[in-house]
């Protein structure tokens, strides 16, 4: 059989003999899978229908031995290395063509010690596995609202859901992570061992090493919980929105709103003759004491008289599964981000004249409130960095056939543009459109801590095996007051603390 090309992390490309494969094979659990594999196809796959890339390796792991086994391989080789976890990048970050994955789709399991409230996620898990778990004994941990994108993709860029405002981003819950370096060691990050890796990957993505397990503090959360979803026809998103903005600013740390300019959904609730029309929903999720939660709720639902209301109470793990069927594998995908300083008049408004533009019905503006337990940390604490934006504009251009894709595409970036004026920069990476600007991505999103992970780079991986979704290259060695790297105890990632 015919050598593999696979890239090289210097630029250029390299062969892999299937003799060299066959003795990776032997030292893993999980699968070799190449062009020349049935299963190829199926393992390319991504969410978004849009990537259609051909890696020239694919290693499908099964444990953290087998991830330090495929890193070490790649080292000694001078591979670029990429790595897929839930595979839910709107990006398809995970794949490059020619590339060497390293896959732990197969690795989701989650441990759960209620007593004190930890909760441990495999590398591959998703939310929904994460969700079930912790909600088995009434926790939760804070992270995304799709429950089938990954723990890992979500949390290493900071991670936004129903709980931000009462308990902050992802990766202000993050108490540890056991991460394969580019030396091939399986380490443990946290506050006092590589604290400078923790640090890292609190928010600065995939670029230090393959994270095998994330480690979180799980909070009491439901089973109950209340939901708003009142919908209102686009003409009154002026009033709508303001009201919105206006309640949010008061309204307790329980509630998380998030108001989506979208299209009025064929629901039993909604009026045939409404279906598909731009509207404005409000949705809110209120997790504080069951009983406050119709009287929290209220000042949303009652706006006027909405077209229908699809919320009230219902179970936590049904909210997190709530916007599921909006985000079907294999549609096609395009989303951007930009952080809003104000949401006044002129910034609705441009709002609702582009969702009236919208190519596809099923392309949406979501307004994320902020602030609160985020903002509550400071912006060097982490590598995130943009904690004081009042607002995130989530602009998500989802459409069904894949040569409209440049219409969407186009719409979605004149939104950007037209937003720039209310915002001070930056992007939350999580909707990075496909990396384009890669220099502006990272200044913005990073500010004065990109020094500072560059340098962390440089120390952990200086040869810069690792692409991360976004690369961050290494950059001159500082003099950091982190402790040396240490190995982590052996460990398969899934102790209970």
């Amino acid at each position: 059989m015919s050598a593999i090309k696979v890239n090289a992390r210097d630029g250029g490309t390299l062969s892999l003999s299937r003799e060299e494969l066959a003795s990776l094979q032997s030292r893993i659990r999980g699968e070799i899978i190449t062009t020349g594999n049935g299963s190829y196809e199926a393992a390319r796959k991504v969410w978004n229908g849009l990537i259609d890339r051909k890696p020239g390796v694919i290693v499908r792991c099964r444990e953290a031995a087998d991830v330090a086994a495929a890193v070490t391989f790649a080292g000694e080789r001078g591979i670029a290395v990429s790595a897929r976890g839930g595979g839910h990048n709107v990006a398809g970050a995970c794949l490059v063509e020619n590339g060497y994955t390293i896959d732990l789709s197969y690795m989701r399991a989650v441990r759960v010690d209620p007593e004190n409230r930890v909760a441990v996620a495999e590398g591959g898990a998703r939310l929904g596995d994460l969700d079930r778990a912790t909600q088995a004994f009434g926790l939760a941990a804070p992270v995304g609202v799709v429950s089938a994108t990954g723990v890992a993709g979500l949390t290493l860029h900071g991670g936004v859901g129903w709980l931000l405002r009462n308990h902050g981003l992802s990766i202000d819950n993050l108490l540890s992570a056991e991460i394969v370096t580019a030396d091939g060691r399986l380490r443990r990050a946290d506050a006092n061992e590589n604290a400078d890796l923790f640090w890292a990957l609190r928010g600065g993505g995939g670029s230090f090493g393959v994270v095998t397990a994330f480690e979180f503090k799980v909070h009491p959360v439901g089973p109950d919980v209340w939901l708003s979803a009142p919908i209102y026809p686009l003409e009154r998103a002026g009033e709508v929105m303001a009201a919105f903005r206006d309640y949010l600013e008061s309204a307790p740390d329980e509630l998380m709103g998030l108001g989506v300019y979208w299209s009025a959904p064929e629901a039993p609730q909604v009026p045939k003759h409404l279906h598909g029309v731009p509207v404005v929903i409000l949705l809110g999720c209120y997790t504080g004491p069951f009983e406050k939660g119709e009287k929290v709720l209220e000042p949303l639902r009652r706006i006027g008289t909405p077209i229908a209301d699809l919320g009230g109470p219902m179970r936590f793990v049904d909210v997190q599964t709530f916007l599921d069927a909006d985000y079907p594998d294999g549609k096609f995908y395009y989303w951007k981000s930009i952080y809003l300083d104000r949401l006044d008049a002129e910034a609705i408004r441009v709002l609702s004249d582009h969702t009236a533009a919208r190519p596809s019905p099923l392309s949406s503006i979501d307004v994320w409130t902020l602030g609160r337990a985020m903002s509550r940390v400071e912006s060097t604490a982490t590598a995130f960095f943009r904690r004081d934006a009042p607002y995130m504009i989530g602009i998500e251009a989802n459409w069904e056939r894949r040569e409209d894709a440049e219409a969407n595409i186009q719409w979605a970036r004149a939104v950007f543009e037209d937003l720039k004026k209310f915002s001070n920069g930056g992007n939350y990476l999580n909707f990075p459109g496909f990396f384009e600007e890669p220099e502006r991505l990272l200044t913005g999103s990073f500010g004065e801590n990109l020094k500072r992970l560059k340098s962390i780079k440089a120390r952990h991986d200086p040869k810069n095996l690792f692409l991360g979704a976004i690369n961050i290259p290494p950059g001159p060695s500082a003099a950091l007051q982190d402790r040396p790297a240490r190995e982590a105890r052996p460990s398969t990632g899934m102790e209970a603390p």
